[in-house]
């Protein structure tokens, strides 16, 4: 399916299954039901190799540390939770006949390659790699779309990333903070109008905070994807699970976004239809303070506005000044423009 993220009404949920699954086909195949069901609009995996993304004596990242055995370094972690290519090809499939859009982050150019040939639509870079202009190289090539994530990156790291792309019409950026969870000080979400105006693309959020309170302020400003980790259960062993979502969690997740863009509406003040009742019973008409005879003038002594608003608005009253009438009046009743000569 192609998605063009510029012309984007609501807005584009993305559950990052990443490498929750832990390694195992199962777990993938559980997290794409449980983000279809949740209402996301895509899954996203990460495709790599480990010996061709990290060197055997990497260390780990603090965050990683804390869920993940202590005894294995950065490099054995990851080759626990890689995805063989007919494993990610069987997942690419399994999304389609679930009817949820399959995107996933390569690492490596093989990686590349390997998602483009078996038709994979859309491509994510993850925050680390906005530097590596080898495989944004190879992903530019594609003519598809990319979406490029913007962690630990400043204006000028994007700009030279985006060089290497002829055509911006399929790039969006996402705005993010590379820790799990980050803090709130350092989520920064102004910086999504920055990015906005500087490159003119479509901008969105991949949000690693605690909480919905980023997600839905990001919405409410007008920005269309949405990214955040989704989990079977937190207390999994692996990086990513402490600070994902679970799958109730989720669901409350999309849940509250659909419902920010409900409330956030259109820039068209207007009285809505379920205030129209309210409008007519509780607005002022025009009525009369006295009993008031046939060819009497009206004057602004004349008027009192009165519940309901069902006849002439007050706002109107210029219009019945020095008008005279054309049968009797009583005293409080409504004055229309049918008493009027």
């Amino acid at each position: 399916m192609n998605i063009n993220f510029k012309k984007l009404k609501t807005t584009f949920v993305i559950a990052e299954i990443g490498v929750n699954h832990n390694g195992k086909l199962s777990n993938a195949k559980k997290l794409i039901d449980v983000a279809k069901k949740a209402g996301a609009d895509a899954v996203k995996f990460q495709t790599f190799n480990a010996e061709k993304l990290a060197s055997k004596n990497t260390k780990k990242v603090s965050y990683q540390k804390k869920n993940t055995n202590k005894k294995e370094n950065h490099y054995q972690m990851l080759k626990k939770l890689e995805l063989s290519k007919e494993h990610t090809e069987i997942l690419f499939n399994y999304s389609k006949k679930k009817g949820i859009i399959f995107i996933s982050t390569p690492y490596d150019p093989d990686s590349a390659n390997f998602l483009n040939k078996i038709g994979v639509k859309i491509f994510k870079t993850a925050s680390a790699d906005l530097s590596d202009y080898i495989l944004h190289k190879t992903i530019s090539k594609f003519n598809k779309s990319v979406i490029i994530s913007t962690g630990m990156s400043n204006i000028t790291d994007i700009e030279k990333c985006l060089k290497i792309y002829k055509s911006r019409n399929k790039i969006s950026l996402l705005h993010c903070v590379s820790n799990y969870p980050c803090s709130p000080e350092s989520i920064n979400l102004n910086v999504l109008n920055t990015l906005k105006k500087k490159f003119k693309c479509t901008i969105g959020y991949s949000d690693h905070s605690v909480g919905n309170v980023a997600s839905i302020t990001a919405v409410s400003k007008g920005y269309k994807i949405l990214e955040r980790h989704l989990t079977l259960n937190k207390l999994d062993k692996g990086p990513d699970h402490q600070s994902s979502l679970e799958p109730d969690e989720f669901k409350k997740f999309v849940n509250d976004i659909r419902l920010v863009e409900k409330v956030s509406g259109n820039n068209i003040k207007s009285c809505q239809p379920e205030e129209k009742e309210m409008k007519m019973i509780s607005s002022k008409s025009l009525h009369v303070k006295k009993d008031m005879f046939a060819g009497d003038k009206i004057s602004e002594d004349d008027l009192i506005s009165k519940r309901p608003g069902n006849g002439i608005s007050p706002a109107n009253f210029k219009k019945v000044l020095n008008r005279k009438l054309k049968n009797n009046i009583k005293k409080g009743n409504q004055l229309k423009y049918k008493n009027l000569i």
